[in-house]
């Protein structure tokens, strides 16, 4: 294969559990600059709203820098975390304050709340950012971002009128709310959420029903956290006479999405589309010969809009191959080629058992871009 502006993009997502999407991008880049010393290559680690979104835009974002600060975690309790600043946009990774990492085994996700997410938030808008990037994923919680709301400024009212700050167990006791001083805080303020998910904000495929028996909601916690966002959203469409329940993604990381929309004013958008606008991915593929990506594992569930597939559609508008280099190919992986990846190669050369594959994992990617570059320069 003939490099003609001898360029390739390199925009992997994470191998969970054994290669983060930083450690791949530098992998593949090092491989490549082996064996094509003089080619130009763009590395952009890709990350899918949860744990490591802040710094794959950290990584990506030339100019860009860590804001370091103190929050309240799942809790209460204070914990350090950072957002990344690039100009006037912050990349806000909710995970930081309320992600199950930070619970181990007191997960409660009754009581887990949001409210950091809202700290982190107000920070970067009271030091300038007029642009907000939420990363929705890898949470304990289960409150639709209440807690988050709260921090901001909004005024949740019981039926008495008493102002309260509600967590999921209490979220049928939300009688009203006022988004006055939050919308003051937010007025010149765009937010946008990373939704990877299309699931709504209550149901047999929502919030609760769905994530929160990983988060310790045994069946009884289930039916009342889903009884609850059923409540709040009655209240959300009395408020606001706006329906969020249904929107898709609504019912992601304990439906912080509804609460994103119904009290931030947000908006929900597919991971992979954020980054890839933010980036201005679009026009840096117009002097690019090749990409590489991939994901821990690539089957009928990637081809819903996920990182690998996302990237495959706006390479072939402008006829750059996608190569796809990944932990494991499951069933259904071919439909790929039908959205624009050229080819797929999976890491694991031998029939190993993950537990000792993943040790491997590095040199086994060194490898298999060893011999796809190798293939790619006769």
């Amino acid at each position: 294969m003939k490099l003609e502006n001898n360029k390739i993009i390199v925009i992997p997502d994470s191998f969970k559990g054994t290669l983060t999407s930083v450690e791949i991008c530098n992998a593949m880049k090092n491989k490549i600059k082996e064996l094509i010393p003089d080619c130009r290559v763009l590395t952009i680690p890709i990350a899918d709203g949860g744990e490591g979104t802040a710094s794959c835009f950290l990584y990506a974002l030339k100019n860009s820098r860590k804001v370091e600060m103190i929050a309240s975690g799942p809790f209460g309790e204070p914990v350090s975390c950072f957002y990344t600043r690039y100009q006037n946009t912050a990349i806000i990774e909710m995970a930081q304050t309320a992600g199950l990492l930070l619970v181990e085994n007191h997960l409660n996700p009754c009581k887990a709340t949001t409210y950091g997410v809202g700290e982190m938030i107000a920070h970067a808008i009271r030091n300038g950012c007029t642009e907000i990037i939420i990363g929705l994923g890898g949470s304990c919680t289960n409150d639709a971002g209440v807690g988050c709301a709260r921090a901001l400024g909004v005024d949740f009212f019981d039926k008495t009128g008493t102002v309260f700050t509600p967590t999921a167990d209490t979220l049928d006791q939300i009688h009203s709310f006022d988004l006055a001083k939050a919308n003051q805080l937010l007025n010149r303020c765009c937010v946008t959420a990373m939704c990877d998910i299309d699931n709504p904000m209550y149901g047999s495929n929502g919030a609760a029903y769905v994530f929160a028996p990983q988060k310790g909601a045994d069946e009884a916690c289930v039916k009342l956290l889903d009884d609850n966002l059923k409540a709040l959203s009655s209240v959300i469409i009395t408020c606001l006479d706006r329906d969020v329940s249904t929107l898709p993604g609504a019912g992601s990381a304990g439906a912080m999405g509804a609460g994103i929309v119904a009290f931030l004013g947000g908006q929900l958008k597919s991971g992979i589309d954020t980054i890839l606008d933010f980036i201005h991915f679009d026009e840096e593929l117009a002097d690019t010969d090749l990409i590489f990506t991939g994901e821990g594992k690539i089957d009928h569930q990637s081809l819903n809009g996920k990182a690998v597939i996302g990237i495959a559609k706006r390479a072939r508008v402008e006829k750059v191959p996608v190569i796809a280099v990944v932990g494991a190919i499951g069933e259904g992986a071919m439909g790929a080629y039908e959205l624009g990846v050229n080819a797929i190669f999976s890491i694991n050369t031998t029939a190993t058992d993950y537990e000792i594959a993943r040790h491997h994992s590095k040199e086994n990617l060194e490898i298999t871009m060893n011999n796809i570059i190798k293939t790619l320069l006769v």
